[in-house]
């Protein structure tokens, strides 16, 4: 080969080598902003999870709540805290109490549309909110609210029998409402339109991260209702925009004596607005 021909060859492969170095660098900057993208994102979900789920709505002691219904207010002292219990009482004989565990939006007042199909069925209503809810005071957590939730049924115990007492869980508290049914006993557990767990629904939205390790809370739904004795039915909707409708078909395939009623079409807030849902959950009060 002639010098000059290798000159040229020696200057082309430098060439290539410059590239190959320019576009590895590029490369190996490209992962470490993604990195840090990761971590910083991480970071934030981690301490902004409260943020994300639950939505509360905070109201003065000497709010007065707006319902169409008469109802009861009762202050209870939870530690140097406060929890906030709304009672509806029926105005035929009682057929038993309903203990109504809402979802993750403002307080007890945002799901007033609930009480009248309760009362319709001659059942007493009782509404809790959680820490940061409404009137109820006090740090929130899953265990604490958990406990709240086991002394509503504790208290209601004391008015009716086990059998009388229907358990119902909307949403974010569907996780409560089968807790406190896999440690009590009850009537019937009714749940609106269920999550498996709660890290099962991170990973849908978040499947990129290792939910399990960074979730504060589990409310493991599959868990609890394999303890629970009562008979078991959930409501969900086919279209469901929050809660994929999968979560509860997985549930019902784990456990055989679930009675799961698909609303076709139904979204997350719009089951109410069905007929299926009213005569099934009329028929479920009334027997």
């Amino acid at each position: 080969m002639y010098p000059e021909s290798r000159q040229s060859a020696g200057f082309f492969f430098l060439l290539i080598f410059e590239r190959m170095n320019t576009t590895g660098a590029r490369i190996r900057r490209a992962l470490i902003v993604l990195i840090i993208v990761y971590c910083v994102g991480g970071l934030t979900l981690y301490f902004v999870q409260d943020l994300i789920l639950f939505h509360p709505k905070p109201l003065a002691r000497n709010y007065q709540f707006k319902f169409e219904q008469s109802f009861e207010e009762t202050d209870i002292q939870y530690g140097k805290y406060n929890l906030s219990l709304v009672k509806f009482r029926s105005q035929k004989k009682r057929n038993g109490i309903v203990l109504f565990y809402h979802g993750n939006m403002e307080n007890v007042e945002h799901y007033k549309k609930y009480p009248q199909i309760f009362l319709g069925n001659n059942y007493d209503v009782w509404m809790i909110d959680y820490p940061g809810f409404g009137k109820t005071t006090g740090k929130r957590s899953e265990s604490i609210m958990d406990d709240q939730a086991m002394l509503m049924y504790d208290m209601a115990l004391q008015q009716s029998s086990a059998d009388s007492i229907v358990i119902y869980g909307k949403s974010i508290g569907t996780g409560v409402a089968a807790f406190v049914a896999s440690k009590k006993k009850c009537r019937r557990l009714i749940l609106e339109t269920p999550y498996y767990s709660i890290r099962s629904l991170a990973r849908h939205y978040l499947p990129v991260y290792p939910v399990s390790w960074m979730v504060k809370y589990s409310f493991s739904i599959n868990g609890y209702l394999k303890d629970v004795k009562s008979p078991i039915t959930i409501f969900h909707g086919t279209r469901d925009e929050v809660i994929p409708y999968s979560h509860s078909m997985r549930l019902k395939r784990e456990n055989k004596k679930i009675e799961l009623i698909s609303i076709e079409n139904g979204k997350h807030n719009d089951l109410t607005n069905f007929n299926l849902y009213h005569t099934t959950l009329d028929g479920l009060l009334q027997h």
